[in-house]
This record gives structure tokens, sequence and C-alpha cells, in this order.
């Protein structure tokens, strides 16, 4: 069984049916009641941890998780995860997460889990990692895209917020850390919370008339499916580099990479994200609605 009070608090998921956990929101919902996809990930990746391990020992890490964004989650509302087991074998098993409200399908993940083994090939190709200030450089910048409680700091002060940003390449580097490491999957589950919320602002970079300011207020954005493989195990307390780039932007969509290297260089973690950038169909301004409207 695991501790989970020995967790931080927002992975502390509790049983509240057969298979169905229960997790909590990161706010009340005082500014955008949407519940934020890093907090979605984060958390299925846990309960299926959970799951797994409610009757017996399993040592599985994830090796991947896709999960698809249906519809927006509501913080008012109970958030909880529905994991079905889909296989469970000697190195290898899979889990189909759900987290569901009023009766409708939220988003869905699918995780596949994996023991560790030895090297029988080793290689890292045609990636390199980016030549950007240490996290000593740069200077820290509040900011709710990260684990609750980690920090981010941001090589080249980049502000997707600001109208006043220079257009530049697409791209956009963050440093992160949390304050504690834990056992591997919770640190997967940590890291996976920061990897949801920089390729929209990143895939407007190069793009003098569009900001993530504007975002449900003068045009639609949101993550639609996100896809996040790990490589090699870390600490959650150790600076992690965050590499986005986007690598297309069209007809109202988006898609856009990341790799994750360590202070030393390792390559830790990459992820794929496909997200919606268009104009609203009315042409109005949102504003007013701004807490839900995608």
């Amino acid at each position: 069984m695991i501790d989970v009070s020995s967790l931080p608090s927002m992975l502390q998921l509790h049983p509240v049916g057969e298979h169905l956990y229960a997790g909590e929101p990161e706010h009340e919902g005082e500014n955008r009641n949407v519940v934020f996809g890093g907090q979605i990930l984060a958390q299925m990746i846990v309960s299926a941890h959970l799951d797994r391990n409610a009757d017996r020992d399993d040592v599985k890490e994830v090796k991947s998780i896709h999960a698809i964004f249906a519809r927006a989650g509501d913080y008012t509302q109970p958030i909880q995860y529905e994991v079905e087991r889909m296989h469970d074998g000697r190195t290898l098993g899979s889990d189909t997460v759900t987290f569901s409200q009023n009766g409708k399908i939220m988003s869905r993940g699918l995780i596949l889990w994996s023991t560790d083994e030895p090297d029988l090939i080793r290689h890292v190709e045609a990636v390199e990692m980016p030549d950007v200030p240490g996290p000593d450089e740069v200077t820290g910048r509040t900011n709710g895209l990260v684990f609750p409680g980690a920090e981010a700091r941001i090589v080249d002060d980049i502000d997707v917020w600001s109208a006043d940003q220079p257009v530049g390449p697409a791209l956009q580097n963050i440093w992160t850390r949390f304050d504690d490491t834990y056992s591997p999957v919770i640190n997967q589950a940590i890291l996976s919370w920061a990897t949801d919320g920089w390729l929209i602002g990143t895939s407007m970079l190069p793009h003098a008339d569009v900001n993530q300011f504007q975002a449900h207020r003068t045009i639609s954005t949101g993550v639609v499916s996100h896809t996040l493989n790990f490589h090699e195990r870390f600490d959650a307390n150790e600076w992690l580099l965050l590499a986005n780039e986007s690598i297309w932007a069209g007809r109202g969509r988006t898609h856009g990479r990341c790799n994750i290297w360590t202070q030393d260089g390792r390559l830790v973690a990459t992820y794929t994200q496909d997200n919606l950038v268009r104009a609203f169909a009315d042409s109005k301004d949102h504003t007013g609605d701004y807490q839900r409207i995608m």
C-alpha cells in the first residue's frame, strides 16, 4: 500500500469507489474555472499507480501517457478518475483512465507502464540540449503552469502574455524543479503537470498580432491532445529544462514538441501536443465569459 499522506497535497488521491479516485482541485475556480490539463495528467498517473498497488506491489513506471482533452472540466464539480486495466504482463502493462463530470467524459488517458530493464542498445540521436543559460543565471518568475510549489525560470524572460514581447522563433525554454523528490512514478506525475501549458504560447511567438493574454477573450485556444514519453529516471528536485518548440501552425491548429533535459545533459522525457488556436466564430470579445469559454 502506498502512503498517500506522504505525497504532495495535489497528488493525495483517495478511493471513492471501485477503481475510482478523487482528486483535489488546484483552486476554487475564482479565476478560470477550467481544470488545468497538467493537473489531469498528473492525477491520472497517480490514480492508476494507486490502483495498481491497491492489493499488491507493482514496480512498473510510466513509459507513456496519451490524453485527449475532449471537454473543459469544472473545478466546482467532483474531480474523479476511473481506472480500467487493459493488460498487465511481467514487463509491460496498460490502463485507461477516465475523468468524467455530470455523466460526460471530460478527458481520457491511456497509460503504458514499463519495468526497468538493462540496456541492450542505447543512443540519443538527432537531438541536442540547447545551449542556454543555466537556472542560476535565469531570473525566476511566478508561473502557475508547473507543479504547485515548483519553480519555473523562463530563459530570456520570454513573456507570451505580453503584447510587447518581440517577435521571435517559436522556441521557449523553461527550467523547473520541485522542492522534494519521491519514487519514480510520483516524480513522473510532478513533471507531467509542467508539460501541458507552454506550447500554445510558444506557437504565438513568431506572430506580432497574437499573444496568450488574448486567449479566451478575443481568440479561442485549448489543448486537445497530449502525449508524454519518459525515457530516464530523474529527481523532481533537480533542475530540468523544458525545451519547447512549435513546429507547425495553421488551419486553426498548432503542433508542438518538447525535449526535457537534466542540467548535465540527460534526455529524460519528450512530449508532443496538438492545440486549438483560432478566431472565435462569432468574432466577439468574450472577456465577459472568460471564466469558462475555450
